[in-house]
């Protein structure tokens, strides 16, 4: 049988061990700058030391949604660049995950079926990622106004009424899937009269 390689220039502890290292002979890589660690686990080529922090992104995080700040700049919808990625996870991450210095993430913890809808994936700087779509974005953001700046939520609200291609009755079903909607109804319908 043969075994089914991944080529990435990232890879995990358990993929060297697999390969026949042992843990001095990884240690040995990264003394002599072969490999180099990213965190508890993971390395990567130092070749590869110039990765986008979309790239690593992508490979450590491949079941997160980028949300909040990073997705309303990604959007334009905000015009603050936020100093973290903001990544939604399943509320069962081990937040071990999130401990690296780089890139810098801020995780947010939902259950499965909240991150089940309103997903899609584009383009960051030619990495394609996981963000909610405007609609649930909105939602999240409404959901969180009093942990978001005031006049980042007021912009963002504007932003969203003035997208043409809104969808008011998909926001409403999210809104109803997070039990929100007349919170929702209440502060995009003064931005609609």
């Amino acid at each position: 049988m043969k075994t089914k390689y991944r080529y990435t220039p990232l890879f995990e502890s358990g993929e060297l061990r697999h390969a026949g290292f042992r843990p001095e002979n990884i240690a040995a890589l990264v003394e002599e700058g072969v490999i180099e660690r990213v965190k508890h686990g993971y390395y990567r080529l130092s070749y590869a030391a110039d990765l986008e922090e979309e790239q690593l992104i992508a490979l450590l995080y491949p079941d997160g949604v980028i949300c909040r700040y990073s997705a309303l700049c990604h959007f334009g919808y905000s015009d603050w660049t936020p100093s973290a990625w903001d990544i939604a996870v399943d509320r069962n991450t081990s937040k071990a995950r999130f401990n690296i210095e780089y890139p810098p993430i801020s995780p947010f913890y939902m259950t499965k079926e909240h991150l089940a809808y309103g997903v899609m994936q584009d383009d960051f700087n030619g990495i394609m990622l996981n963000v909610f779509d405007r609609d649930r974005l909105i939602c999240e953001v409404i959901r969180s106004e009093r942990k978001i700046d005031a006049e980042i939520f007021c912009k963002a609200v504007q932003a969203y009424v003035n997208y043409e291609r809104r969808s008011i009755p998909r926001l409403i079903e999210y809104a109803s899937k997070r039990g929100m909607s007349k919170r929702v109804e209440e502060r995009v319908g003064i931005w609609l009269v």
